[in-house]
């Protein structure tokens, strides 16, 4: 019998290999002059200027409602994609960091609104206007809501509002520097941004949800997209939780939009591609557009069972390496305290910085478990206003270990952690530091880390759940994870950056899982200096 060939997705995971032999010979000099610029201009539409709503000064409307919706509206932006840093440069131009990471500083997504008409946005399409924190209304269309309900294929959680964002990918503006790679680093820094929408909405008052399956080719034609350039990757619908009609639908109106495993948590979410298994041999540099191509959707897929909980029992959210014999710590912790109004995580997230450089200095345990909780168990932070239970496309595809080299009253070694029983499992004995310095590129934030995290999947289980498509769901879903790690350690004074590059095969050994365990993500903590 003729040997079944890898799906796409595997090919590309594997011919973007980072590897000590041919990363010298691969990486090239990058042509300053070709440098894209991180914004897109509109030369025609009308300007919604956001800035003033920043400040508690503006002067508000008779009422105060309209007010306060476009302070709500500047505000869940601004946390989430705003310029929240300058940074001057040798060249004497300044750079502008935003309230999301992005690798390089290069900011691939954009963010539109459509809107199907609201007391603030008349119907039609918006961009963010980073830059000048506005949204420019490029196209009034009354249509535009039954055409993105028809693209999303129905999805119910647009039965419910009359605004979603859209986050779409210039693929050059990271391609420019990582070449094929940059496919990964997108789809993590859009997780990043997901994140942080998640979060800033339940600040301001709305209910995000996520809609990774739709059918790109219609959703790119109705943002007036150049497919050879951008092109659509996620789908955000945004419920006003203090708008006057839901409000006075009294609580029964939060049935349609229950989360978790009500109505229609994992249905939709994300929807499976087809499985490439015969593709042309693809030259490097053509990697990151054929992998895109193959992974769209353009009908919606026969009606299986989407979730990877009911294709398979094995792959549902499990706990994996509960040896008798492994060391256990639990990771049950108190809370963290974000403060009322959640006024504290939405500083955190304007103040997050991506850190530089470590000391060597060790981490407290207790410091790990509040991260470790804020990021995995959104459940215990109800109480303070955060959703339980943020959407992800489907987390039960993702492992999670930590590398600790230097935490107080932890040995050091490798851990799983095992998010059910909030514990984690010491599955290698070792001081793994110098294999860390080495497998990151020899980046010394590696080194001096006192724990590394890691985020993995099966791949090949992976696709056969949800097809090629699934690269981007894991990614985006492990950059969201990302970025909780991110504020919650930046909260605690704990020093965080996340890495893109690394020698994926030696991941692999220290970690010592299977070879064709697919890493997806490092997040490294410690002291900053």
């Amino acid at each position: 019998m003729p040997e079944i060939r890898p799906s796409f997705a595997e090919h590309y995971h594997e011919r973007t290999k980072y590897k000590p032999a041919t990363l010298a010979s691969k990486s090239q000099g990058l042509d300053w002059n070709t440098q894209p610029s991180p914004y897109k201009d509109y030369k025609i539409g009308t300007v919604y200027d956001l800035k003033p709503y920043l400040t508690e000064e503006i002067q508000s409307d008779r009422d105060g409602l309209l007010a306060s919706r476009w302070r709500r509206l500047s505000r869940l932006l601004f946390c989430s994609y705003g310029l929240t840093a300058r940074v001057p440069t040798v060249s004497g131009e300044s750079f502008y960091l935003r309230a999301a990471p992005s690798a390089g500083g290069l900011y691939p997504a954009e963010v539109y609104i459509i809107s199907a008409g609201t007391p603030l946005l008349s119907a039609g399409i918006y961009n963010y206007q980073v830059r000048s924190h506005s949204l420019i209304h490029f196209w009034q269309d009354n249509n535009v809501w039954n055409e993105l309900q028809k693209s999303c294929f129905g999805h119910p959680a647009l039965q419910n509002t009359r605004m979603a964002i859209a986050i779409t990918a210039v693929f050059y503006r990271s391609f420019w520097r990582y070449q094929d790679r940059a496919y990964r680093r997108i789809f993590l820094d859009t997780g990043h941004l997901l994140g942080n929408i998640a979060i800033a909405s339940a600040i301001e008052g709305y209910q995000s949800s996520l809609i990774g399956g739709f059918a790109d080719g219609a959703i790119n034609d109705l943002l007036f997209l150049d497919k050879q350039v951008e092109s659509a990757i996620a789908i955000v619908p945004i419920l006003d939780l203090q708008d006057e009609e839901y409000v006075g639908r009294g609580q029964e109106a939060r049935v349609p939009v229950q989360r978790s495993a009500d109505l229609y948590k994992g249905m939709m979410t994300a929807l499976p591609s087809t499985i490439t298994n015969s593709y042309p041999k693809v030259a490097d540099g053509q990697l990151l557009s054929y992998l895109h191509e193959v992974t769209q959707i353009v009908d919606k897929p026969e009606n299986r069972l989407m979730t990877a909980e009911k294709i398979d029992p094995q792959i549902k959210i499990h706990d994996k390496y509960d040896f008798p014999f492994c060391t256990k710590v639990s990771t049950r912790t108190p809370s963290m305290d974000w403060g009322d109004n959640l006024e504290l995580l939405e500083n955190t997230i304007l103040q997050r910085r991506s850190t530089r450089d470590y000391t060597g200095g060790r981490l407290e345990l207790a410091e790990l478990k509040a991260i470790l909780d804020f990021t995995y168990q959104p459940q215990n932070y109800t109480d303070q206003g955060l959703d339980g239970s943020p959407d992800h496309f489907d987390l039960s595809l993702i492992e999670t270990f930590v590398v600790v080299t230097g935490v107080e009253n932890l040995e050091e070694g490798c851990y799983y952690y095992a998010p059910k029983s909030q514990e984690l499992r010491q599955i290698r004995f070792k001081n793994f530091r110098d294999e860390l310095h080495y497998l990151c590129l020899g980046q010394e934030l590696g080194r001096d880390a006192g724990a590394v995290v890691f985020h993995t999947a099966d791949l090949k289980k992976a696709v056969a759940v949800y097809g090629d498509r699934v690269y981007r769901y894991l990614h985006m879903d492990s950059g969201h994870l990302g970025q909780r790690l991110n504020l919650a350690a930046i909260a605690l004074g704990v020093g965080v950056s996340g890495i893109a590059g690394f020698f994926d095969d030696l991941v692999n050994e220290v970690l010592g899982i299977p070879s064709d365990e697919a890493v997806l993500y490092i997040t490294t903590l410690g002291r900053p200096r």
